[in-house]
């Protein structure tokens, strides 16, 4: 076995297609831990970075754009449901504000940002038209590029389409073994599996899974909480996602009747998985803040994901100096379904010892000045 994937989420996914594709005889090791984040994302598809982000953050992202419409493609052509469909989106705020309409303008003649497709100014009133919950006094800007993806969909596509090209499946926890030089492999269920490199994205559980052999990663876990609504009788297939910016809440529409709203960040939780009255009452009293017609909808469920965080808010993607063997690639947070899927082809790359086309010095996870770490990873 050449390398060894730890991680059952879209970035883990992606890494062992990417890698199973290319003919490297791969292993993918999950422990399907209860809260992994790609079960539970909103499902908001924007990769596109702004100016004021970091420039490797920036280069990364307008990468990550080109990457996964590539993907999709791919993976239909293969016969996969991919769970992604480009249905536009829409940012919008109240009577008088553009929602940042003259900066999406600006951005979407760049280069890179050719994704983004039609952007269009909307007047009081028309952002109603493309989702009928919307109050009808709120103006905003209408982005034709944005998608939205179903996590679990999409992941079981990578999934299968890389087992399809032979990629072996484990599950169960996963221990990596140290043979006093380099990392050698994982034990999982009793069982040493061996290889030269293995791939740790296990997202907010990668830290533990790195601290038994001595490497505290600044990653730690932030719980979301996202409700789902169902509108019986209601089409939302059509339905655009969209973006309220004075709350930075997002709302995603799915067939055939049902609505997403939430996404609370709750860093102090740990790793505690579970709904709580606090997280869902705050759910419910903002989407019926922002859309009162909502009332009368039926509250399905609320997912609750931990999603791999990190001190400076970048990602961990590369080598760590000090444990020759391993490859890090976690920490995207909230931008899991966006960016995971081209930071598991990187991922994939520096296995495979190949070089990447960035410049991944910012994401090294062994980067300096990450200051305190949560004792969840000690």
């Amino acid at each position: 076995m050449d390398v060894i994937v730890v991680g059952g989420g879209i970035v883990g996914t992606a890494t062992a297609f990417h890698l199973a594709r290319k003919g490297v005889s791969t292993a993918l090791v999950d422990s399907s831990h209860t809260g992994r984040a790609t079960d539970a994302g909103q499902g908001v598809v924007f990769p596109w970075p702004f100016p004021w982000e970091d420039p490797a953050v920036q280069d990364f992202k307008r990468r990550a754009a080109g990457h996964l419409p590539a993907l999709i493609e791919e993976l239909t052509d293969d016969g996969q449901a991919t769970g992604y469909e480009r249905v536009g989106g829409m940012s919008v705020d109240l009577e008088g504000d553009d929602a940042g309409y003259e900066l999406v303008r600006a951005l979407a003649d760049l280069p890179g940002y050719e994704g983004m497709g039609r952007v269009e100014r909307l007047a009081p009133g028309e952002p109603r038209e493309h989702l009928p919950l919307l109050p009808a006094f709120y103006a905003g800007v209408y982005i034709e590029g944005m998608a939205r993806v179903h996590g679990r969909v999409l992941r079981t596509a990578l999934f299968n389409a890389a087992e399809e090209r032979g990629l072996r499946y484990r599950k169960g926890d996963a221990h990596l073994l140290w043979n006093g030089h380099r990392v050698n492999g994982v034990r999982v269920g009793g069982e040493d599996l061996e290889a030269p490199v293995v791939v740790v994205a296990a997202g907010a559980w990668s830290g533990r899974l790195l601290s038994a052999v001595g490497v505290r990663a600044p990653v730690f876990p932030v719980r979301g909480q996202i409700t789902h609504f169902a509108l019986p009788g209601t089409d939302t297939r059509a339905w655009p996602v969209v973006r309220f910016g004075e709350h930075d809440h997002h709302v995603v529409s799915f067939g055939p009747d049902r609505v997403v709203t939430g996404g609370t960040r709750e860093p102090e939780a740990g790793f505690e998985c579970r709904v709580t009255a606090k997280g869902l009452s705050d759910n419910l009293a903002t989407a019926l803040d922002l859309m009162p017609d909502l009332a009368e909808a039926t509250v399905v469920e609320t997912r609750v994901g931990l999603r791999p965080g990190t001190h400076d808010g970048r990602q961990l993607l590369g080598p760590i100096e000090r444990l020759p063997g391993i490859i890090v690639a976690t920490g995207l947070g909230g931008d899991g379904l966006s960016l995971g899927p081209y930071q598991g082809l990187v991922a994939a790359r520096l296995a495979m010892g190949r070089a990447t086309e960035e410049d991944l010095t910012a994401f090294r996870p062994d980067r300096p000045g990450e200051g305190a770490r949560p004792a969840e990873v000690e």
